[in-house]
């Protein structure tokens, strides 16, 4: 895709001012790391261009503070880009199952909801839907509930979802889909997470 041209333009009858402004599902899926941080750094993008911008992060723990939240809420409340609205709706690790799992699918079903009536009422431009993928691949939410609206969404709102195991409907449906691979991680060799990097 050389100086940025597409190699392919499909004959949908849009202009090239349109297609260009359509607004995306993008998918960052995979084993590796880093499919929240890109997907922040999207955020960044989007709050540079002044969009409003709405954070749902699923199942982590709302305890958990990661240091895009707080950059994102500074960067937010200065009023020099976009907003930013951060939501937190799980209990627990994405990648790890507790005995409150109930209380945890109430609330990935609740932030779900909270997701429709933003969308309906097109509350951002851009969403970050964090870890979404773990409850569509647990059966908390809907696959094909989730792609019928997100096909049927008003407006120009752009949705990004994070998370392993992404199901085979969505990254069918999405319009960028980005594996992360893993090829080495310091926990391989028995390190745990730090600071600055991990959150």
């Amino acid at each position: 895709m050389p100086k940025g041209q597409p190699s392919v333009v499909p004959d949908d009858g849009l202009t090239t001012r349109q297609r260009r402004n359509r607004p995306l599902v993008v998918v960052h899926t995979g084993i590796g790391k880093g499919k929240s941080t890109a997907a922040f750094g999207l955020a960044l993008r989007a709050w540079n261009q002044g969009w409003p911008i709405g954070v749902f992060q699923f199942v982590k723990s709302a305890k958990w503070k990661v240091g895009e939240e707080n950059a994102l809420r500074v960067l937010g409340a200065s009023g020099e880009g976009g907003s930013v609205d951060w939501h937190k709706m799980g209990e627990g690790w994405s990648w790890v199952q507790r005995d409150a799992q109930m209380d945890n699918e109430e609330k990935a079903r609740e932030g779900w909801e909270q997701v429709k009536r933003d969308l309906a009422a097109e509350t951002y431009r851009l969403y970050v839907l964090d870890e979404f993928a773990y409850p569509m691949h647990w059966g908390w939410v809907d696959t094909d509930e989730v792609v019928s609206v997100l096909r049927e969404r008003p407006g120009t709102q752009h949705v990004v979802i994070t998370g392993r195991n992404a199901p085979e409907k969505l990254v069918e449906f999405a319009d960028l889909v980005t594996d992360m691979s893993k090829v080495k991680h310091p926990m391989d060799a028995g390190q745990k997470g730090q600071r600055g990097i991990e959150w």
